[in-house]
């Protein structure tokens, strides 16, 4: 074509020219992907990466979310002598301080997590905090973290640098190549359309930043993205600023501060948060900024104030206001949409997109190139989120909230107030009669316990603590009836439902109609990508119970992983089923007294279809409690005339806190939890439900795995301190020395003791497996908790 610009083919293009997408090409061109291109709509950093403040800290929730900022750390202090380009990076350290015990309580457990994943960090005296920060009034602090390595980046000059790199290498950067669509045949990528040019591609990557929503919709897939106002002040030259600052984390203030060009850049995350639609951000919307608001910044600017008086005497340069990207649960999007084969996504970044960007770019193109993530980031994973969190409104209700929860305290309670009631159970009504308080997991609205008002969030134990207690007595001393109808029901269907299965699954699949097997889905390296309980309901019949955000990943897997010509045709039927779980010594009673007494004939992981109530079902003998009884399907449309029915008869109604409290008692481990793409069912203890003669997708690591052993342990704590209250995430030590992390973590009411489950390695993981007890220590807001740890289950 005369006058062509792009090229005819490339075999990856990435769209979108801000950090996300000048990392990922740079590190497409790292793995040999030379040829990759970029197109950009406007100009290199012309969206949100501008503005950016570039604050680089290293600590996230997770090991994983944590080493992406690790590696971008060490991107960015080694690119300048790659490509001569400067990227401004400074590692000045960064200050966190609390003026509450809720808040002091936070920090440290945050510092505890830091240096169980490798970075350093230590508690600071209020005076010694006031020594690496004069300017600030530290009268009412109480206590305060340093982290030393955390830094800032100049965000144009790094993207400069990115490119540059990538250039190098053969790879190419198209600016001023808006896309207008991408082509998909046969469910996948077929090629991009930019400025009435096509390139055929056999990947396209969306880093389109706040654009991102409209730019994946082109190729068919989901990416609940939606922009926010972000603001950030910036002053003149402040007198007492003669050198880099650390940044200060205020943020019972809702304030990050730190020095800027002499200045001060005071930067929040405030409530009450406004949205924006991207549409009326307008076509030409480039190196452009909101318009100022000092009535919305004025509160933000008082806490300021208030603790760096100097600010009284600074004159202020601007009060930049620009868009930034957030998703509903304020995790980003990073990897391959279920809906498109070869369509990548790396965007929603949620404000922290130039600190993660050289990690994450970095994961994304190993999946383009190598086909999976270096690591586990199932936090990540672009397709979690229910259909319902794609619209608009719900996305323009969500993402102020996940704004302003940014520098919130980290309870574990926490929940959002936005975009509720997305989806329902099907006994809904009946939990709210009943008294419920619902949490939303996964877009669903699940009774957590019932018996409120709801209780206020807090570290020690909760004001639902005795609620939980007396719903696990019901379900140990009599019986309980949680529903389970969340998760997900994938139909797999045809004369080749049981070859495509025995390949994508690790056990055995040639069941008998009337079986149930527990299996997991492993990737390429033997680690989780899902657990699934399957039934065997025909010869060409199956149904997948997974979890409630898994169903469009596995069904993709299922779809994907099936040969020309097979006959297995694969649904969600998620929405057609209702499930309880009717727990307890008293469900035998409850079931004969309702017609169903065949139910107590049935073996563990048998099921069979009869009438309970009058209402047709399927029992299956199992129960995620460890309590005998069983998971009973209805139709959804049965579902409240049998849970009425249920209660009638004497269940009590049970929520998410007493099944988690039972579940880790029983040491049945959960996904994103115990279990994940990292680990294995060799160091999860289950090699007894995998096929070592099959031939399953991860069998040859899976035996590497096995011979060489495993790096670790999942074990079972229980803690002697009954007051101790730890959640989830916090390190475990062994002669002062860490060696895991909890994973997840309750009160547990059957054994009269807090309870945890974790990831264990080093020598305590080789006692463990070599059958001995081992004491260590859980260490909760930098305070040590002896607790036993053994391979079974607290409560046998």
């Amino acid at each position: 074509m005369a006058g062509r610009r792009l090229p005819a083919h490339a075999p990856v293009v990435v769209i979108g020219g801000g950090v996300m997408g000048c990392s990922t090409l740079y590190h497409l061109a790292r793995l040999g992907a030379g040829d990759a291109i970029l197109l950009e709509r406007n100009k290199l950093t012309s969206g949100t990466t501008w503005h950016s403040a570039a604050q680089v800290r290293a600590l996230r929730s997770s090991r994983n979310l944590t080493e992406l900022i690790k590696r971008s750390i060490a991107l960015y202090s080694e690119l300048e002598a790659e490509t001569g380009q400067s990227t401004g990076w400074a590692r000045t350290g960064s200050l966190s301080i609390a003026t509450n015990p809720d808040r002091l309580a936070h920090i440290r457990r945050q510092e505890a997590l830091a240096q169980a994943f490798g970075l350093r960090a230590r508690s600071v005296s209020p005076g010694e905090a006031r020594e690496l920060w004069p300017l600030m009034d530290a009268s009412d602090i109480i206590g305060a973290v340093w982290s030393p390595d955390d830094g800032r980046v100049g965000p144009s000059d790094l993207c400069a640098a990115l490119a540059k790199g990538a250039r190098a290498r053969g790879a190419r950067v198209f600016e001023d190549a808006p896309v207008a669509a991408i082509l998909t045949a046969g469910g996948r990528v077929r090629g991009v359309e930019a400025g009435g040019e096509l390139v055929r591609c056999d990947a396209a990557v969306v880093c389109a930043g706040l654009w991102s929503r409209r730019v994946a919709a082109l190729g068919g897939a989901a990416a609940p993205v939606w922009p926010c106002e972000h603001f950030y002040l910036l002053t003149r030259p402040v007198e007492g600023i003669g050198g880099r600052l650390p940044t200060l984390s205020d943020h019972d203030g809702h304030l990050y501060i730190r020095d800027e060009a002499g200045g001060l850049l005071v930067g929040c995350f405030e409530p009450g948060a406004r949205p924006i639609d991207p549409d009326r951000l307008g076509e030409d919307f480039a190196f452009r900024l909101l318009a100022e608001d000092w009535d919305h910044f004025e509160p933000m600017a008082r806490n300021a104030l208030r603790r760096v008086p100097a600010l009284e005497r600074a004159e202020a340069r601007m009060l930049l206001n620009g868009p930034e990207s957030f998703t509903p649960d304020g995790m980003f999007l990073l990897g391959e949409s279920a809906a498109t084969r070869g369509l990548f996504l790396g965007c929603g970044m949620n404000s922290f997109g130039v600190a993660s960007g050289g990690g994450a770019g970095m994961a994304l193109a190993r999946r383009v190139v190598e086909g999976s993530l270096p690591f586990d980031l199932r936090e990540a994973d672009p397709n979690r989120f229910a259909p319902e969190f794609s619209s608009a409104a719900a996305l323009a209700a969500r993402a102020p909230e996940v704004l302003g929860k940014h520098y919130e305290i980290g309870y574990p309670d926490r929940e959002y107030a936005s975009a509720r009631n997305l989806k329902r159970l099907p006994a809904h009504g009946r939990w709210a009669a009943a008294g419920a308080v619902f949490g939303q997991a996964h877009g669903w609205e699940r009774p957590l316990y019932f018996g409120g008002p709801p209780a206020r969030p807090a570290f020690g134990r909760p004001g639902w603590f005795e609620r939980a207690g007396a719903e696990v007595r019901a379900a140990h001393g009599a019986a309980a009836v949680f529903e389970q109808s969340a998760l997900g029901k994938v139909r797999v269907e045809g004369p080749d439902a049981e070859a495509l299965l025995d390949r994508v699954c690790a056990n055995d699949m040639a069941r008998p109609p009337g079986r149930a097997v527990y299996t997991a889905l492993l990737n390429r390296n033997g680690g989780f990508v899902e657990d699934a309980v399957a039934l065997r309901l025909s010869e060409t019949r199956y149904r997948l119970f997974v979890g409630s955000g898994a169903v469009a990943t596995v069904a993709a897997r299922l779809r994907r992983h099936r040969r020309e010509g097979e006959r297995a045709e694969v649904s969600d039927e998620t929405a057609d089923w209702a499930v309880f779980a009717l727990a307890g010594p008293e469900a035998a009673r409850i079931a004969a007294a309702l017609g169903a007494g065949a139910f107590a004939a049935l073996r563990p992981f048998r099921h069979c279809e009869g009438e309970i109530a009058g209402v047709p079902a399927r029992a299956l003998r199992f129960t995620y409690v460890g309590a005998p009884g069983w998971e009973i399907a209805c139709a959804a449309r049965d579902a409240d005339r049998l849970c009425r029915a249920l209660l009638a008869a004497g269940a009590v109604p049970a929520g998410a806190h007493a099944q988690a409290s039972m579940r880790i008692e029983k040491r049945f481990l959960a996904m994103g939890r115990e279990l994940d793409a990292d680990t294995t069912p060799v160091e999860a203890g289950l090699e007894a439900t995998v096929a070592w003669a099959g031939d399953f997708v991860g069998r040859e690591a899976l035996l590497r795995r096995r011979d060489a052993g495993p790096r670790g342990r999942i074990a079972t704590l229980v803690l002697e301190d009954g007051e101790a209250a730890p959640f989830g995430g916090e390190p475990v030590r062994l002669d002062g020395a860490i060696v895991g992390r909890t994973t997840s973590a309750a009160y547990g009411w059957r054994v009269g003791a807090p309870a945890a489950l974790a990831w264990i390695e080093g020598p305590a993981a080789k006692a463990l497996a070599a059958g001995e007890g081992v004491r260590v220590e859980v260490d909760i807001a930098r305070e040590l908790h002896a607790a036993r740890a053994s391979l079974g289950p607290a409560w046998p």
